[in-house]
Order: C-alpha cells, then sequence, then structure tokens
C-alpha cells in the first residue's frame, strides 16, 4: 500500500499563504545556530513519491514543470492533459485514495483547498509542515474554517522526526490509531 503525504509550509500563526496568495515571506531567520544535524532533503523526498496532485492556482503559477513525475492538477475547468500532466475534476481525493490502494506514494504539493479537501477526507498518511519563523497577521489558513466540506475531523498524529534548518522548524508526522 502506498501513502498521501502532504508538506507545507506555514508561518506561526497559521498561514500558509499571504493574503495575496504569495509565498516570499517563505524564509529563513539567517542564522543556522540551532540547525539539526538532520535536515530534510527534498529531492532524496521525491525519489519516493510517484505522483504530484496540486491544486488550479499551483499549476497556473507554473509549479508543475518542477517534477519530473506524474501531475495531477485538480480542476474545475476542462482541460486537454498535457504530457504528464492531467487535469483532474471530480473526486480528487477518491482518485489519490485508488493510486495509493495501487501501490503509489502520492504527494500532495499545494493549495489551500486541495489540502482542505483531503484534511477534510483524513486522507493524508503523512504532514511534513515546516513552521517558518515570521507572523503574517493576515492570510491563506492551513484550515478552512467555512469550508463547504464541513469540519476538519480530530485526526491523531505522531510525531516522528525534527528538522531545523535556519530556523525553520520541519515537523513530520504520521496518523497514528487511538
Amino acid at each position: 500500500m502506498g501513502k498521501i503525504i502532504m508538506t507545507l509550509a506555514m508561518s506561526l500563526d497559521g498561514f500558509i499563504a499571504d493574503e495575496n496568495g504569495g509565498f516570499d515571506w517563505i524564509a529563513g531567520q539567517g542564522n543556522g545556530a540551532l540547525d539539526t544535524e538532520f535536515k530534510f532533503d527534498f529531492g532524496k523526498f521525491l525519489e519516493d513519491i510517484d505522483l504530484v496532485i496540486m491544486g488550479n492556482n499551483c499549476y497556473k503559477e507554473g509549479h508543475a514543470k518542477d517534477y519530473t513525475i506524474d501531475v495531477w492538477v485538480a480542476t474545475r475547468e476542462e482541460k486537454a492533459d498535457e504530457g504528464d500532466i492531467k487535469f483532474v475534476g471530480g473526486d480528487i481525493v477518491g482518485a489519490a485514495e485508488s493510486e495509493k490502494a495501487a501501490g503509489k506514494n502520492v504527494y500532495i504539493f499545494g493549495g489551500g483547498v486541495l489540502a482542505d479537501a483531503f484534511l477534510k477526507a483524513d486522507a493524508i498518511d503523512e504532514y511534513i509542515i515546516g513552521v517558518v519563523p515570521v507572523i503574517l497577521g493576515k492570510g491563506r489558513p492551513l484550515f478552512l474554517p467555512d469550508s463547504p466540506m464541513g469540519n476538519t475531523p480530530k485526526i491523531p498524529l505522531e510525531l516522528t522526526n525534527y528538522a531545523i534548518e535556519d530556523g525553520i522548524i520541519n515537523l513530520y508526522y504520521k496518523k497514528r490509531t487511538e
């Protein structure tokens, strides 16, 4: 069985993008005095990933071209597939769970609405959350309280690892059974 894994960067006050959808705030503090020996290696992480799923806005920002593996774009628009990029409407969570059941590791790359769909469905097996040393005050939250998909369920997690690099704390969680 594969896994569904989500990574994202979050401000200390829980935002994944600024109020305009920007990410220029994602930066370290310029001081590695507290760095851990273990670091998040994105290239190594991608070696175990079979499929990347991203939201339509991430696609429009050009992020799909960053990957050499299959990319699915969750969208409500009718679009023809573009090589390794497939545009998926409908139940993206169910489609991802089918890929997981087929033994594939699925990486949820971004988009607050996309992440919210997977959170509400309790479909994520592992989370890698980078807490960035900044307080934004306002922006796009990780958890969408007024979501048409309902409330986020209680999801017990187990911290499996952590890494600190330049003031950014990466927290590694997996789902646990109670």
